[in-house]
């Protein structure tokens, strides 16, 4: 960890790469003109794997909600049926959103540190009557609880119970850090978010549609203008967006797709699974409970509730007076636990340095820790991690 800033642990913004850094801080070009229609093609390219999709990928400037927003308005039709499956804060704001739009949506609600249920998701679909439901809200990964859905179980249900139905999910804190397979799973939109696992700034959402998602933009009539997506696949044509870039984000994210290349996608996902672990490990060993269901434990952040007699704000500012930012509880939540941010450019070495200070801490606040076994623990989970994922030779 640098000495001279902080160990930034919360689920987005990330830190930012030396080089990213550089990249934003770039002159600015004639977003009109032929380098930025190359760097463009650039991005899309480069990011559509990372999706597991042939279609095009839209660049919006625009937070990751204006993302979800642009998901639902280019699809649905006020007064459509959704089942809004929920299980945290961004869960509740997808379906928020949607209501908001003019949808008739049934939440699903899923208690907040569990993943959601096929079982329960297929049951509800099937008692909808027809027309049934025009669209299915999943959140790939749930920044507030720690949860990673399984989302191609989900999807398989869904598809199952209900062919037509259009699947919309949430990936803004997903999508980079593991495997995706849009194509593969029948998604028909994902959005994602600079400001995750793309190492950049905040400032501009991906949204990667289906064929089927843009048939149903023909007859969709929710208002849409600026996140209109047809805009954006007719500028794409002629290598530009419709409205005016955040240039500086897209010069990030172009600098960020290139150090991810050079890593590969089997050495990120590699890496995000072994911070994960060592996270996990660490606050275990601290005596830290998690919220999180460990069959669906999200790869990007981990949650862990706050010990009943343990003063959060003072101990927090120890964490913080020692250069390690932590992120609170979300909604519900709020006060009772606290999150660790292990995803973008993320290094086990920085976790390890979150671990060794949480451990500090917890010494400082007379907590029963013993010294050096925290940082132990997340070092064994860390290499089983990587030793599991390893190729075994014949």
């Amino acid at each position: 960890m640098n000495r001279f800033e902080p160990n930034l642990r919360i689920p987005g913004p990330t830190g930012l790469p030396p080089s990213i850094r550089a990249a934003g801080a770039r002159q600015m070009i004639n977003h009109r003109g032929p380098e930025f229609a190359a760097m463009l093609e650039r991005v899309m390219t480069r990011m559509k794997p990372y999706f597991g999709t042939t279609s095009d990928v839209a660049i919006l400037s625009c937070a990751g909600t204006g993302g979800l927003e642009a998901a639902l308005v280019n699809v649905l039709s006020p007064g459509d049926r959704v089942l809004g499956v929920s299980m945290g804060a961004f869960g509740d704001r997808f379906a928020k959103i949607a209501s908001t739009y003019g949808a008739n949506v049934t939440k699903l609600a899923v208690e907040w540190g569990e993943a959601a249920d096929p079982a329960a998701v297929r049951a509800a679909l099937a008692e909808e009557p027809a027309p049934g439901y025009r669209a299915v809200l999943l959140t790939h990964n749930e920044t507030s609880t720690g949860v990673m859905n399984p989302i191609p179980v989900l999807a398989a249900a869904i598809r199952d119970a209900a062919p037509d139905t259009l699947i919309l999910v949430d990936s803004v804190s997903g999508l980079g850090a593991v495997p995706f397979e849009m194509d593969g799973w029948g998604i028909d939109v994902v959005v994602t978010g600079s400001q995750k696992a793309w190492m950049s700034a905040p400032g501009l959402a991906m949204v990667a549609t289906s064929e089927r998602a843009w048939a149903a933009m023909e007859t969709a009539t929710m208002p849409r203008f600026y996140l209109d997506l047809r805009a954006h696949r007719d500028a794409q044509a002629k290598g530009q967006t419709p409205w005016t870039p955040a240039l500086a984000v897209v010069y990030q994210v172009d600098e960020g797709l290139e150090l991810m290349e050079l890593e590969t996608a089997a050495g990120i996902f590699a890496r995000h699974e072994a911070c994960a672990a060592a996270a996990r490990a660490g606050l275990k060993a601290l005596g830290f409970e998690l919220l999180a269901d460990p069959r669906f434990a999200s790869r990007t952040v981990t949650a862990a509730k706050v010990p009943e007699g343990l003063d959060w704000k003072a101990f927090n500012g120890s964490l913080k007076a020692r250069g390690l930012v932590l992120a609170g509880g979300q909604g519900k939540l709020t006060g009772l636990i606290f999150r660790v941010g292990h995803l973008g450019s993320v290094t086990l070495g920085e976790i390890l340095d979150a671990i060794g200070v949480l451990e500090e801490a917890s010494i400082e606040h007379g907590r029963p820790v013993e010294a050096g076994a925290a940082v132990a623990a997340a070092q064994r989970a860390a290499l089983e991690a990587i030793g599991a994922l390893a190729p075994v030779e014949a």
